[in-house]
């Protein structure tokens, strides 16, 4: 077995081993690729060029239930079963899914280096429909989650909006129930809402009552062909294929039951559903940060300046030394937090994880910025054009912002993460208090 090129694979595929890696998990790796390099890696960079991913795509993985890997683990069993879904790729059967099968998943479709073509399918199906599956009453999801998880319709999560992205209590965007309270009526905007432009239907954030978190809820609203719906693509520097979209919403009718969960709870809701975002887009980022690393080490090791080639440069070695340590330290540690999601109830993991999910999502940006840096700079000029040798590094450090904002901006990801580890810690010296009137012994 040929050895892959330093920082390309993580440890555990590059013949290392490892604690956290069973034989479903490895069965699983191998198929995944195979699927996921058929129809997705080796075109991801001509549809990214051409701003489009086909249509086909998303018909293609739905038709092979490689969407089902997108939601958190543990996979809802009861619904893919009832739907006829009982394993994914023949490999793993549904009830065996795990955070690590997810993993692998997110790790392997993130192969060619550009969130565009990925995101394109799996940003809707992985965080809006477990909303829907968690919180939604009987009857919203026998109207709706078999046509969402089989992949006939498309959703998106609609969270942000012009005036309120991190800041999700700010959102203004309404929700107003009729006189005879059968619709809510919702006006408002939503921005930079991806895979919105395909569809059918968006979970998306209102404001039910008042200000402040306690007014919020969330709602499922639906967007193509729906009256007072407009939406159109919004350009960015990265993710060109994602669809990334502005939608006004002026007058849109929409029937109360479509409420998911309680009036006055979206912000609860959509708190626990940031943990299973926040971290899938660190597993993606960190691969994103592993393609470039490693491009720029092969190419050093085949270009040649000064008489020798640049990999015999002691700078360039430090450059990438520097770099790698970042990147596989991330990984480590990404390893580590989805391990323990395989051992920690649901509610807990979202009181003993959330701080550290947010912290490791926040890192990945730092670390995605250090490798695509350093790889075009090492690429040099070629790093600095759009097409050749060092196309992907320079389509991956366009991405780095993309990686930094969204899912919770990087500032606000790091005071996040110690806010919530205070509060952890407080809570736990609280409980170890001895209450007032007690025996010293």
């Amino acid at each position: 077995m040929v050895k892959p090129i330093p920082f390309s694979e993580p440890p555990y595929l590059s013949g290392l081993p490892s604690p956290y890696y069973k034989k479903s998990h490895i069965a699983w790796q191998k198929a995944c690729r195979a699927f996921v390099d058929k129809h997705l890696t080796q075109h991801a960079m001509d549809w990214e060029r051409d701003g489009l991913v086909p249509d086909k795509v998303f018909q293609e993985f739905a038709a092979a239930n490689m969407l089902v890997p997108c939601l958190p683990a543990p996979l809802p069993v009861e619904w893919l079963q009832k739907l006829g879904i009982y394993d994914i790729l023949g490999t793993v059967k549904v009830e065996d899914w795990d955070y690590i099968h997810t993993a692998i998943f997110t790790d392997e479709m993130s192969r060619s280096g550009l969130t565009g073509p990925p995101a394109s399918l799996t940003t809707g199906y992985s965080y809006a429909i477990p909303p829907i599956l968690k919180f939604g009453s009987k009857q919203l999801q026998e109207r709706f989650l078999p046509a969402l998880l089989l992949g006939n319709k498309r959703i998106c999560i609609a969270i942000t909006e012009p005036e309120a992205g991190s800041d999700v209590a700010g959102i203004q965007t309404t929700a107003t129930k009729t006189a005879d309270g059968k619709y809510f009526i919702v006006n408002g905007t939503k921005k930079w809402i991806t895979n919105g432009i395909w569809s059918s239907y968006a979970t998306m954030a209102v404001r039910t009552s008042g200000p402040g978190p306690a007014g919020l809820s969330l709602l499922l609203v639906p967007l193509l062909s729906q009256p007072g719906v407009n939406m159109r693509r919004i350009k960015t520097a990265g993710h060109t294929t994602s669809g990334t979209t502005f939608i006004g919403l002026d007058e849109v009718e929409v029937p109360v039951e479509n409420l998911i969960g309680r009036e006055g709870e979206g912000m609860k809701y959509i708190m626990t559903n940031f943990n299973h975002e926040r971290l899938t887009i660190a597993i993606g980022v960190t691969r994103q940060a592993r393609v470039a690393l490693a491009a720029a080490f092969e190419y050093c090791m085949q270009r040649e300046a000064f008489d020798k080639t640049l990999i015999e440069q002691p700078v360039v070695r430090h450059r990438l030394a520097k770099a790698g340590a970042l990147l596989e330290s991330q990984w480590a540690w990404i390893e580590q937090l989805v391990y323990q999601l395989t051992k920690l109830k649901k509610t807990q993991a979202d009181v003993e994880l959330g701080g550290l999910t947010a912290l490791a999502k926040a890192q990945a940006g730092i670390v995605l910025d250090e490798c695509a840096r350093c790889a075009v700079l090492l690429f040099g000029g070629n790093g600095f054009t759009t097409t050749g040798r060092g196309e992907v590094a320079e389509r991956i450090y366009r991405e780095v912002p993309g990686a930094r904002i969204p899912g919770g901006s990087e500032d606000v990801m790091l005071d996040l993460a110690v806010r919530q580890l205070v509060k952890n810690y407080q809570s736990r010296i609280k409980m170890l208090e001895r209450p007032k009137g007690s025996s010293k012994l």
